[in-house]
């Protein structure tokens, strides 16, 4: 029978062939916690099985990027217990200056394609982009993988999203996804495994590619796919210890649905308060006053999406009264930046550039927004209170971003 891609991962993971909606058990290739909702892996664990020994512990990973270095005493010591868990069974840990957890993990080569990986973190599915299965689930599934191995699916239908068209200079797959975003909904995908395909979607790199598919999570999808090709099989042989096998879906793959945008005459997009598919054009909207300005987060953290606003900001200041702050998505990245000289651009321009990690993701970072403040953030959600009671917040590129920064107010890259 005909497969989409999550359908052959999972009937490779199971042993058996698989249909749409059927539920099975999996074998899990990977298995990660962070320093949230880790903790209370470890307590449950512990709970239920005392000191007996984790299935395989080289399939685990712990990393901290939520709250690093930690904000307070609780979670210090929440990070202590992963440490110490980590210690006592042989897990490998990465510890407050490696980055966010889903980058670190394919920048260290514990990810390759049809792999089925789990985590505590709802954004899991943008390891998608390397052809593998990855999804967030609950702090019960976590326990459960690392005592057996194994874990409970459902097989999710996919939905196949057909991307064309020739992107103009300054728009970006950030302003793709939101597109997508405002015609799907963020229910359009409910239990949905999506696959990115079409010849926009094949030029575009890593990074780009990360941002389509953690995006996902937003649209109420399971996972989402793009075919790993070329650079990134490259990228993936020169860091991973296992044979790297390619996977697409078969040219008869049945789908549950199929959607074509047409992105060539796409403009900058942004997504308004207070939900991700609240989207409209750039400058549409261009000429409201910010407060502050994101750029970061497993969404458009790397450096490509540094590169693009140091461009922008290059001999330019941040508009006076307007927080810019950059967090990259690992030590990796941030190595990158300063070898090739965005630090001092950055830095230069009155950002603040802070150490690698999650950041202004969700509430309890340095940054949070007053009551009537607003952010541009190249992140994934712009729920209320998420930043700060009373704040707003606006979903854009990098580009778009760095073009508000210095203007202070909300500007369509295209015209600076």
């Amino acid at each position: 029978m005909a497969k989409t891609v999550v359908e052959k991962i999972l009937a490779r993971a199971s042993g058996h062939e698989v249909h749409p909606h059927e539920r099975l058990w999996a074998c899990v290739d990977l298995i990660a916690m962070r320093d949230f909702g880790g903790p209370n892996v470890v307590l449950q664990y512990t709970e239920a099985f005392g000191d007996r020994d984790i299935h395989d512990p080289k399939r685990v990973a712990i990393t901290f990027d939520l709250h690093v270095p930690p904000r307070d005493e609780k979670v210090a010591s929440n990070q202590r217990v992963l440490r110490d868990f980590a210690a006592q069974r042989g897990i490998q840990l990465f510890d407050v200056h490696s980055g966010i957890g889903q980058h670190v993990l394919f920048e260290n080569g514990l990810i390759s394609p049809w792999h089925v990986v789990i985590g505590t973190d709802s954004h899991m599915n943008l390891l998608g982009a390397f052809g593998c299965f990855a999804t967030g689930v609950g702090t019960t599934d976590v326990v459960a993988a690392l005592a057996t191995g194994e874990l409970w699916f459902r097989v999710p239908p996919t939905h196949r999203y057909v991307v064309e068209g020739e992107l103009h200079d300054r728009v970006s797959a950030k302003d793709v996804v939101l597109s997508i975003l405002k015609e799907v909904g963020t229910d359009g995908a409910r239990y949905k495994a999506v696959e990115f395909v079409g010849s926009t979607i094949e030029k575009m790199n890593l990074a780009e590619r990360i941002t389509l598919t953690s995006m996902v999570t937003e649209m109420s999808g399971t996972i989402g796919f793009t075919q790993p090709d070329g650079s990134i099989l490259q990228f993936l042989r020169e860091r991973t210890r296992s044979h790297v096998e390619p996977i697409s879906p078969d040219e008869d793959a049945q789908y549950e649905k199929t959607v074509h945008f047409d992105v060539s005459h796409l403009s900058p997009q942004i997504a308004c308060p207070h939900s991700p598919d609240n989207v409209t054009e750039v400058n549409l909207v261009a000429g409201k006053k910010v407060d502050q300005i994101f750029l970061g987060s497993c969404t458009n953290g790397r450096y490509e999406d540094l590169k693009i606003a140091s461009d922008i900001l290059k001999g330019r200041r941040v508009h006076p009264g307007v927080r810019l702050i950059i967090v990259p998505a690992t030590m990796e990245v941030a190595r990158e930046a300063l070898r090739n000289g965005l630090y001092e651009v950055f830095l230069e321009a009155g950002a603040v550039v802070s150490n690698p990690g999650c950041a202004l993701c969700t509430h309890g970072h340095p940054g949070i927004l007053a009551s009537g403040e607003a952010m541009i953030s190249t992140s994934n959600r712009n729920f209320v209170g998420k930043l700060g009671r009373g704040g707003r917040v606006f979903l854009a590129s990098p580009a778009t971003a760095a073009a508000s920064a210095i203007k202070g107010a909300i500007t369509d890259p295209r015209d600076v």
